[in-house]
């Protein structure tokens, strides 16, 4: 669950809807073609703008998809389990799924429910969010890849981001309707502060570091946003993704996915593995900045949502990510003679240069910042 739109780069997204009034909000969107989305009066249709390349493909009937991720329950005894078992779901997956967490399911229930709901609005009420200014901490927008020639195909979504926590100094610009979206968004962030701590404690033991080691290099200013995704059902899931193929930037995000609906898949061993949605679990995946402070152990691995003929799907991404200060690289304890360094260290505001430079990619940002051992 990428998102680029941590710090501002300087690119358009392009949003596509079926109001004339969502077509006046900015001159960016005037050439924009319709896509009949979410409040469209006419049928979903894969229009050329979200049409893949052949090579860009899902491939959704080969290979055959593994067994999913596997799955964590945090409140198994002892904990020296629970850490054991992440550090193996990081070295060979780069993703698990936790259970008995701590965070209310009705909480995350309520959570999802705005988000639908905001994402439902008809298209003038949406409108101000859109990402015409760079600039804006909130904002609507889709994602793209670049295909032959540099034209631009849309993803089969859309994304909403904002800051998760802290939120007194944003909370006014975040959406009034659904009326109740401040309210849980408040109360999820405060949640999810918890367990993200919690789990990057764990990590930090899996490495055999001190339990508060990560959380340190990360530095005292990490960036917290949240990223909704809204899928349509697609009339067509061969032609075009929800999310291209994609690492996260972050050190490590948390996943809620819709129960019910399929999507997430993740690469393993040049298959795909599809990340089955169950009752009350989040998703965790390890990002880019814990790849290389682990010196190469755990992995940001390439992952990607696919859409389906029949049902939307939603889910919502918290990320937590250094700030553009902060210098990143192996952490010292991790390197010895059989375990030389695998990366160079860098201020974390050269990697989202990178970062950007490769926008509209299946981006390879860390791999520039490989030592040659």
């Amino acid at each position: 669950m990428t998102f680029p739109d941590l710090y501002n780069p300087p690119f358009t997204f392009r949003v596509h809807h079926t109001c004339r009034e969502f077509h006046k909000k900015s001159s960016d969107f005037m050439d924009a073609q319709t896509f009949h989305f979410v409040n469209g009066s006419s049928p979903l249709s894969v229009s050329p703008h979200h049409i893949l390349p052949q090579d860009k493909r899902p491939n959704l009937n080969q290979p055959p998809l593994l067994s999913s991720v596997p799955v964590i329950d945090l409140m198994e005894e002892p904990c020296s389990l629970v850490v054991d078992k992440i550090s193996k779901a990081c070295e060979e997956y780069g993703f698990f799924q936790i259970i008995n967490h701590g965070v209310p399911h009705e909480l995350c229930d309520r959570m999802l429910a705005v988000l639908t709901a905001f994402f439902e609005l008809p298209p003038q009420e949406k409108a101000p969010f859109l990402a015409t200014d760079q600039t804006q901490q909130v904002k609507l927008f889709n994602y793209y890849v670049k295909s032959d020639g540099q034209k631009k195909v849309s993803m089969w979504s859309e994304c909403f981001a904002h800051p998760w926590h802290p939120l007194d100094d944003i909370l006014h610009l975040l959406p009034q309707n659904p009326p109740q979206y401040r309210e849980v968004i408040v109360e999820y962030g405060k949640e999810i502060y918890v367990l993200m701590k919690r789990l990057l404690s764990l990590i930090s033991q899996g490495l055999g570091l001190e339990n508060d080691c990560l959380e340190t290099k990360i530095g005292e200013k990490p960036a917290f946003r949240a990223q909704g995704n809204y899928y349509p059902p697609c009339p067509d899931p061969e032609l075009t993704l929800g999310l291209n193929v994609h690492t996260d930037v972050s050190a490590l995000t948390i996943v809620r996915q819709l129960e019910g609906v399929t999507g997430l898949q993740v690469i393993k061993d040049g298959n795909w593995v599809q990340v089955e949605p169950i009752p009350n679990a989040f998703v965790i995946n390890i990002g880019d900045q814990i790849q290389v402070l682990s010196n190469g152990r755990f992995k940001s691995v390439h992952h990607r949502a696919v859409t389906n003929k029949t049902r939307k799907r939603v889910s919502i991404a918290t990320f937590y990510t250094p700030d553009k200060d902060t210098i990143i690289g192996p952490i010292r304890d991790l390197i010895d003679e059989q375990h030389p360094p695998l990366y160079w260290e860098y201020r974390f505001s050269e990697f989202l240069e990178e970062f950007f430079k490769q926008e509209g990619t299946r981006r390879m940002v860390k791999e520039t910042f490989e030592l040659k051992v």
